[in-house]
């Protein structure tokens, strides 16, 4: 849909849905001081040094991943997402203690881990979908640190109504697979809007455009900029 890179305009689309990272959010490395940043993070939330370097941490985390990603695989999930939760708890059994204070936890590392910030252009783009009246959706691979990510970057996570978002964490599994495009257009439908009616926007072919297509639906690659409106 190429006339949404110029003029704003958009031809039979009567619902957006935006990917996340590299879309609405610009994602690079995290700070360079994460190891101090990690200690202080552990101290605060234990009052003691961590057990394990971030390093140490984030390659069990990866380990653990791995091995559940291909048992999950092998069980026919073919996209299994990641349980942060789970894993931080297996890598580190004092996080299991944490319990209802774990998400902040977690919160806490991803900012060790990388820096993100609303892509140039978003919020003025949301604003102008938001005055036309265009119901607003999210399709991510996410966790539930992203909520506050976006918060952090300005983009209330409350422009987008539940029932027209799938977060990945929330599911178990992740994009391209075709539920989450068929969950979606089950609720949209509830509003009277067909898949031809629905736009998603992302930066991934594979994850976002092909699914998307496939599902009936239109959709933009975004490549970086958003449109001037």
């Amino acid at each position: 849909m190429e006339s949404i890179t110029s003029t704003g305009n958009f031809h039979g689309v009567r619902a957006v849905i935006f990917d996340v990272y590299h879309t609405l959010l610009g994602v690079s490395r995290g700070p360079l001081d994460a190891e101090a940043g990690w200690v202080d993070i552990w101290a605060g939330f234990f009052q003691t040094p961590p057990p394990l370097t971030l390093a140490e941490f984030d390659g069990k985390c990866r380990q653990i991943i791995q091995v559940d990603h291909a048992s999950r695989r092998l069980s026919g999930e073919r996209w299994p997402e990641v349980d942060w939760p789970s894993v931080a708890a297996q890598a580190e059994s004092a996080l299991a203690g944490l319990q209802e204070r774990l998400p902040a936890f977690l919160q806490a590392h991803a900012r060790l881990q990388r820096t993100t910030w609303a892509m140039p252009g978003a919020l003025a783009f949301l604003d102008h979908l938001q005055q036309r009246g265009l119901p607003l959706g999210i399709a991510s691979n996410a966790q539930a640190y992203t909520f506050g990510e976006l918060q952090d970057a300005g983009i209330s996570p409350g422009r987008f109504p539940d029932e027209y978002c799938f977060w990945s964490f929330q599911h178990g599994f992740s994009k391209p697979d075709p539920r989450v495009f068929l969950q979606l257009i089950t609720q949209l439908a509830l509003r009277g809007i067909a898949p031809s009616e629905i736009l998603m926007l992302g930066d991934r072919p594979d994850n976002d455009i092909a699914p998307a297509r496939a599902a009936g639906w239109q959709a933009w690659h975004f490549q970086g900029k958003w449109p001037l409106i």
